[in-house]
């Protein structure tokens, strides 16, 4: 299958072929965790699970590496305000991270590193930089020269010029340039190691660049990805210091998800308006925040708000109740139905080929619903098609990472069933409604 993705570095939708044929390596920035994430933060969450998903389905090995960023200033305050250790903080709020991702319906990466599980390879990297001109040690601290690479800022087409033209005049006159950012910084609070330059802890921008060199052999990756809100300064940095010391870009395709909105405003922690992933998924539930995110481009911004959650909740309703109804009538018709094969799933698939267009593949998911209604309503039942339309939702719901069952009707089930359409026609509605509740609470009905 031909797959486009929207390149963030070349600002253009391009055809993807991975660097070793049939494998996707992709490395997406993870949090900073010193506490809860906010819903927006599960954007990328979702985004990058559906893409790894799309990319499994149709028969990709995917490497999916997602960092947690464990040392900070604002962890270390934390930790300080808390009397606690920066561990039992990090500790804390990485299982808090995990359980919201697993509540939104999303699998974890493969590998989720720590920045202080790299220690060795961040000091050995900027050394490295030290050495081949591109950084530089003043009073224990290491910056990076922007100057020594031709091509600073090229992924958010930042000129630099431009940038230095705009840049404040900082306190820190030590640098030679007023864009160099820090790669090591001497400091005697909070947790901190042991270099050739002082003790200290490692500047933000250095952490991934390290961790992609070290986990992926080519020291180039198919895919990175992120946050919009992350392309300046944060991912010009890491393609700044690659460049300067393995000669590329450290990623193929740089791929950038939208902001999510409250109520058609930013979510900005300074006013206020922010809503904690834990809060949105225990108010709304995973599936309802899930299908929010995956109802719009990536790309482009999402906007939460009640009516439009309530909307979805009700779409969320309706797929279940197709799903559900195919699986008990073949049930009832005697059909299992463990295992099966997609046979309407092709316009879906091709929907996320066109860079990971979700909301036409909702749309193509919508048109399966609507289909599975009317064959269900036909009689005699057309079983061989209600199998395929089964599957293909099935297929449909695991790749978009909707968490939707259907029951495996009992014995019990099935004569509770056969007792509900007596009743019916013998007239017996009070039985009947009793009955028919009961099967509603089963999914049955």
């Amino acid at each position: 299958m031909d797959i486009k993705l929207y390149n963030s570095l070349t600002n253009k939708i391009e055809p993807f072929t991975p660097i070793h044929a049939g494998k996707v390596s992709m490395y997406v920035c993870g949090p900073t965790v010193y506490n809860d994430v906010h819903v927006g933060n599960m954007r990328p969450v979702v985004v990058f699970d559906v893409l790894r998903r799309f990319f499994e389905y149709i028969g990709y090995q995917v490497t999916y590496v997602s960092n947690y960023t464990d040392v900070d200033d604002k962890i270390i305050n934390k930790a300080l305000e808390e009397g606690k250790s920066e561990k039992t903080i990090t500790d804390h709020y990485i299982k808090a991270f995990e359980k919201a991702a697993k509540e939104i319906h999303s699998r974890l990466p493969n590998l989720t590193p720590r920045v202080t599980e790299y220690m060795p390879q961040i000091i050995h990297f900027i050394d490295s930089l030290i050495k081949a001109g591109a950084a530089y040690e003043i009073d224990g601290d290491v910056y990076f020269r922007v100057t020594s690479i031709p091509d600073y800022g090229t992924l958010s087409n930042m000129k630099l010029d431009d940038l230095l033209v705009g840049a404040r005049i900082e306190e820190n006159s030590k640098k030679e340039s007023p864009l160099d950012f820090t790669l090591w910084k001497a400091t005697d609070i909070g947790v901190a190691w042991d270099s050739a330059w002082s003790r200290g802890r490692p500047g933000w921008h250095t952490e991934c660049v390290v961790m992609v060199n070290s986990i992926f052999p080519d020291k180039i990756i198919d895919i990175h990805g992120g946050g919009f809100d992350l392309k300046f300064p944060h991912h010009d940095n890491e393609i700044a210091q690659s460049e300067a010391l393995n000669h590329n870009k450290l990623a193929h395709y740089w791929l950038h998800n939208g902001f999510i909105n409250l109520n058609n405003e930013k979510m900005s922690k300074s006013v206020g308006n922010v809503i904690t992933a834990k809060d949105a998924i225990a108010k709304y539930g995973g599936n309802a925040i899930r299908l929010l995110l995956l109802g719009t481009h990536y790309r482009a911004p999402v906007n939460l708000t009640d009516d439009i959650i309530s909307g979805n909740q009700s779409e969320l309703l309706k797929m279940e109740s197709a799903y559900c109804q195919l699986a008990v009538a073949l049930q009832l018709n005697g059909q299992t139905i463990d295992q099966g094969k997609a046979t309407a799933i092709q316009p879906f698939l091709s929907a996320l080929a066109e860079d990971l267009n979700t909301a036409n593949a909702l749309t193509e998911l919508f048109s399966v619903v609507k289909e599975a209604n009317q064959t269900l309503r036909a009689r005699p039942l057309d079983t061989k098609k209600a199998e395929g339309l089964l599957f293909t939702l099935r297929d449909m719901f695991s790749i978009l990472g909707l968490d939707v069952h259907y029951p495996i009707l009992t014995e019990e089930d099935k004569k509770l069933y056969s007792s509900y359409l007596s009743a019916k026609s013998e007239k017996n509605f009070a039985l009947s409604d009793e009955i028919r509740q009961k099967l509603i609470q089963r999914k049955i009905l």
